[in-house]
Formats: structure tokens, C-alpha cells, sequence
């Protein structure tokens, strides 16, 4: 099955307390597609950059087997750029400046060539935005959809209303407990679902993440990790490493999407191995069938006997 994701592709400034860099290939679509396009030759982009986007960027994502004909090249404008700051854990950062140039006025086009997409990914974009995307497109067979703690605070009426128009929430845990107004994740998990999302995934972090469909709910691990350089894109990389998972499955139910949730973690544990997609671009599907047998070890446990009754 083919994936289309709509949302930014950006130049982004990194700092860590390690290393920093300026003008980085980044961005949700480009990170959703560069993830899933080890699953599906099928991977359509649609997103918007300005004239000072570099060649070299484009001529990466071409090769990679991204379909570039939704990205937009604004001659008059400038790329949409972030800037951030980690701290030293690498959980926390701070936004140091955010520049929306093109994507201020960014109205997604989908190409007519893109509209028969199966599965949709909805970047981080505003809801009004995700909905208009959503009008342009065919019955697709699933609507993966990502937000975040602005549209939240910000425009929580059209985000309600983008909500009841998608298959799949995927979202972290902060983000989570702010929309459901609910901080144990059980509850905010059913209040959420009940807003419109049958699929919901909860993103924990360095804690792993926790799937909640019909009445299963599935804890999956976080990879363990000794060198992370850079958290920047980790959560669209498990969306694209998620919706990929699923494009090839022969079935979208409940054991796909566990497998897709585990798959999606994996993806993300590769992207902040290095700065920016680098370690995406220079990945072999050897080594993400590698890390899956070692997910499979770290959920692995021996049969257990039943406890006994203590003597009386």
C-alpha cells in the first residue's frame, strides 16, 4: 500500500550539550517518509519549501525513493525553520526561534496522482490544515494523525473536529494528559478515544509507548541505548516506521498494529543515533531486522507457574 504524509520539511539548528548544527534537513514529512520508505516503495510527500532550500537536500530525498511531486518550492520565500536548545538529559529542550516563512500561507495541495493514497499521515500541522488534507483524498484505508500541546490550548474546536475524522491519534504522554484533562494515561486514553481515534498511541519516551485499540491496550519497550546524540524528529520517524510497518501488512488489526507500534519504536531508537535523518539515510534493512530480534529479547520472558497457595 502506498503512504502520503503532509507536513513540513524544514531547516533545522540543533544544539546539544554535545554538538551543535546549523540548517539540518528536517522536518515531520520528511522524517515520515524517510522512515517509511524501507516498508513501501510507495512513499508521496506533500509539504511546502522556500528558494533557499538546499539542491543537495532535494537530490537526498529523491534518491532515498521519496515521490517529491507534492513538494511545493516557493521561489519567493524562505524555508520554514526551528531552532532548539537540549538540555542535558535530552528529554527537555528549549525552543530557541521558530520562523514559519512559507508555511504560513502553506495550503497543501495533494496531487491528483497522490489522492488514492491508503494510508495518510497527518503531520503536525494545524487542524484546519489536516482537515483540508483529508477532503483531497480517496477513502483511504487509514488516517494516521499527529498534534500537538498549541492546537491543544490554541484552536481545541477544530482540533475536536479533526479528531472525528481520523483512524489513529499518535501523540506523547504530556500531550495526552493536556487534551483528555486526565493525568492517569488508562483514562485519558478512553476519553480520547471516545473524541473519534478507535487507534490510539501514547509516546512515553525512553519509557516506550502504549497502544490502545478495542479492548487491548499493549505496552511496548523502549530500546535501550548508550549514545544518543539527537532527539529532533524521533516521534515522526515512529509514525513513518509505524504507518510503513502497516502499508505492507496484509491486514490492519490488532496484532499489525502491535507490530507496527514495535516497528515504529525502532525506527526512532535509529534516528537520534545521529543529528538530524542521518542515520536514516545511511540505515540497511539489516540492521532494523537486527534491532526487531532484539526488541523481541527485551519483552522476552520464561512460562510462569502458578503461585501456590501459602500453608496454612
Amino acid at each position: 500500500m502506498s503512504v502520503l504524509a503532509v507536513g513540513t520539511v524544514a531547516l533545522d539548528s540543533i544544539e546539544t550539550p554535545f554538538k551543535k548544527e546549523d540548517d539540518v534537513l528536517g522536518g515531520s514529512a520528511m522524517y515520515i517518509t524517510t522512515a517509511a520508505r524501507f516498508f513501501t516503495p510507495h512513499v508521496r510527500l506533500v509539504a511546502v519549501v522556500g528558494n533557499d532550500f538546499p539542491p543537495a537536500y532535494l537530490d537526498l530525498l529523491r534518491k532515498s525513493g521519496v515521490n517529491l511531486e507534492g513538494l511545493e518550492v516557493d521561489p519567493e520565500g524562505k524555508t520554514f525553520a526551528w531552532s532548539g536548545r537540549y538540555h542535558y538529559n535530552l528529554n527537555d529542550r528549549d525552543t530557541l526561534a521558530t520562523h514559519l516563512n512559507v508555511l504560513e500561507t502553506f495550503d497543501p495541495v495533494v496531487p491528483a496522482s497522490y489522492r488514492d493514497s491508503r494510508i495518510v499521515c497527518l503531520g503536525n500541522l494545524a487542524p484546519k490544515t489536516q482537515q483540508s488534507v483529508l477532503a483531497q483524498v480517496d477513502d483511504p484505508a487509514l488516517v494516521v494523525c499527529d498534534t500537538m500541546n498549541f492546537w491543544i490550548e490554541h484552536t481545541p474546536e477544530d482540533l475536536q473536529e479533526t479528531l472525528r475524522l481520523v483512524d489513529c491519534l499518535i501523540i506523547n504522554d504530556a500531550e495526552a494528559r493536556e487534551l483528555a484533562n486526565e493525568p492517569n494515561l488508562v483514562r485519558a486514553a478512553r476519553t480520547i478515544r471516545g473524541m473519534g481515534p478507535r487507534i490510539l498511541v501514547i509516546k512515553k519516551g525512553e519509557h516506550g509507548a502504549l497502544l490502545f485499540v478495542d479492548d487491548v491496550i499493549f505496552s511496548a519497550p523502549a530500546y535501550p541505548l548508550e549514545d544518543i546524540q539527537d532527539p529532533t524528529g524521533a516521534g515522526d520517524t515512529f509514525m513513518g516506521g509505524f504507518a510503513g510497518y502497516l502499508a505492507q501488512a496484509e491486514f490492519i488489526d490488532t496484532e499489525a498494529l502491535k507490530n507496527a507500534v514495535i516497528y515504529g519504536s525502532a525506527m526512532a531508537s535509529f534516528c537520534v543515533e545521529d543529528f538530524g535523518p542521518t542515520r536514516l539515510f545511511n540505515l540497511g534493512v539489516s540492521e532494523i531486522t537486527r534491532r526487531m530480534h532484539e526488541f523481541r529479547q527485551l519483552s522476552a520472558f520464561p512460562f510462569m507457574m502458578e503461585p501456590k497457595e501459602l500453608a496454612s
